[in-house]
């Protein structure tokens, strides 16, 4: 097993506490009644199986982690968030990005205890698995793995318009560069974990420069009287100038708000191949969201201020526009045009990697496939790697709608994020006496904020693209009946997150004897 890893995927002993967690067989069920079963089916060898499914420890510090979280996000500051315009204006979208940065603030300080107690790549599925049961565990996977799997799909298109009207290597279509996205940066993370960390690393330090280059230029040109140049509609309750479209057009701008801070909730999920995760993560996650949150205010104050909101408010490439005046572009124009499609590469490359991990961990438990969670010799998840880009890329090149893809991804992550902050919440409220090297500050009301606005998010992705939100809910409906009807009656007690959730359940049967 990778050096640094045995520590925190330690083999289940059938006799041990999770075997006492009830009386099912030898691993015993979940604390919700579900039946967990040894690895593979019923063969005591669990070491062996998670041999099988290990990966690399050790692999990043908190700098690469930081990184990782930034890289996540950084394609939404280039374009997307300038839709909301369409929607609240420019104040309403104002006020939709301070309260979804509230509900990401909040939610990071939540998943860095929670992530400290349970150092894993299931991520959000582990930290519900142990406070929710199994259906939460896998409702909450599930919703984090729709948007990870959508989110790199639509980019490609995103990366494929932009080398086409940048005139990049004669291509006029996009599916050869959907196809070489794919190929290219899942080769990378094949290659190995630390160098496609290092990868991202790179690209996203490009892409954060060209948003400061930008901020500079654009603010030399800044004029407050632009902010609110969107006609005022007069049948919207509450509209005025700062609110074109009226108290609900905050409300129907929470989905583009949510662009600057989209994906950071995703550093958990390297947690088996960090170094010291338990002090490393926190420290990423923190130091993550403070860069987005300053990126995200100089470049939506920027780009509006320099060129006006009805300017850029439908724009695909919306900092460009900002610094193209009179239509022709500049210096500056073309180098934040190149640098654009960095920061695409940069969120493509890094949510490969996030929809892996969860996709690998929830297949090392049993609730999917457990042949997804297989690893090669340099301890990659090939299949949890392969498979999804290849239905990315099918998605891509069939339907070519990356706006709808991101709104589908939106609604899944708004499920998650609601549900990994009641997790926070129920642990709490629970189990008092966990041990939590680290502790969110605020405790219990700094979960419940996220909680409540995350929920208004959810319901918001209707206002905006009801086809969306009902095409995640299609799909989550498939999945949970793969889950009733197959795979819950097959879980893996062995792997970390169902022993973490097993030896809750012993505890509390002792405590109650």
């Amino acid at each position: 097993m990778a050096e640094g890893t045995e520590s925190r995927i330690p083999p289940a002993d059938p006799s041990g506490p999770a075997g006492q967690a009830g009386q099912a067989g030898p691993a015993g069920p979940g604390r919700d009644g579900s039946p967990a079963v040894p690895a593979q089916g019923g063969s005591p060898d669990d070491a062996a199986y998670l041999r099988r499914r290990a990966l690399k420890g050790g692999s990043a510090g908190w700098l690469l982690l930081t990184g990782l979280g930034v890289a996540y996000v950084v394609s939404g500051d280039f374009s997307g968030w300038n839709l909301g315009l369409a929607e609240g204006g420019f104040g309403g979208l104002a006020i939709a990005t301070l309260l979804m940065g509230v509900m990401y603030a909040c939610l990071v300080f939540s998943l860095a205890e929670l992530s400290a107690i349970l150092p894993t790549a299931g991520g959000g599925y582990g930290f519900a698995r142990r406070a929710l049961g199994t259906w939460g565990g896998f409702l909450t996977g599930t919703a984090i793995l729709i948007e990870y799997i959508l989110a790199p799909a639509a980019i490609s298109i995103f990366i494929g318009d932009y080398v086409e009207s940048l005139n990049l290597f004669g291509l006029e279509a996009g599916r050869p560069v959907y196809l070489a996205c794919f190929a290219i940066f899942i080769g990378i993370h094949l290659w190995g974990v630390g160098e496609a960390l290092r990868f991202s690393l790179v690209v996203t330090a490009i892409a954060v420069a060209a948003l400061l280059i930008f901020a500079v230029g654009a603010f030399t040109e800044f004029d407050s009287s632009g902010l609110n140049d969107i006609p005022v509609q007069e049948d919207a309750f509450g509209s005025n100038s700062w609110l074109p479209y009226g108290l609900l057009g905050i409300w129907a701008a929470f989905p583009f708000g949510m662009w600057f801070f989209l994906g950071v909730e995703g550093v958990p999920l390297a947690a088996e191949e960090a170094k010291d995760p338990v002090r490393s993560m926190p420290k990423a996650l923190s130091i993550s969201m403070g860069i987005l949150v300053l990126l995200a205010l100089i470049t939506f104050f920027a780009a509006t201020g320099a060129r006006g909101s009805a300017a850029v408010m439908e724009a695909g490439n919306p900092l460009v526009v900002a610094l193209q005046g009179d239509g022709e572009p500049t210096a500056l124009s073309r180098f934040v045009n190149y640098a654009g499609l960095a920061g695409l590469v940069a969120s493509f490359f890094s949510l490969i990697y996030a929809g892996s991990r969860q996709l690998f961990a929830l297949s090392r438990a049993g609730y999917l496939p457990r042949f997804l969670s297989l690893t090669s010799s340099r301890k990659a998840p090939y299949l949890g790697l392969l498979i999804p880009g290849a239905i990315g890329f099918a998605l891509a090149a069939g339907s070519g709608n990356g706006g709808r893809m991101l709104n589908v991804a939106v609604f899944g992550a708004t499920i998650s994020y609601a549900l990994m902050a009641l997790s926070h919440l129920v642990l709490r409220r629970r189990e008092p006496g966990l041990h939590r090297p680290y502790r969110t500050p605020g405790g219990m009301l700094t979960s419940g904020v996220a909680f409540v606005l995350a929920l208004s998010a959810l319901v918001a992705t209707f206002l905006v693209d009801k086809d969306a939100a009902f095409i995640a809910l299609g799909v989550y409906v498939v999945a949970l009946a793969y889950f009733a009807f197959y795979s819950r009656h097959r879980l893996v007690a062995a792997a970390p997150e169902e022993e973490f959730a097993a030896l809750a359940a012993a505890e509390a049967d002792l405590k109650r004897d």
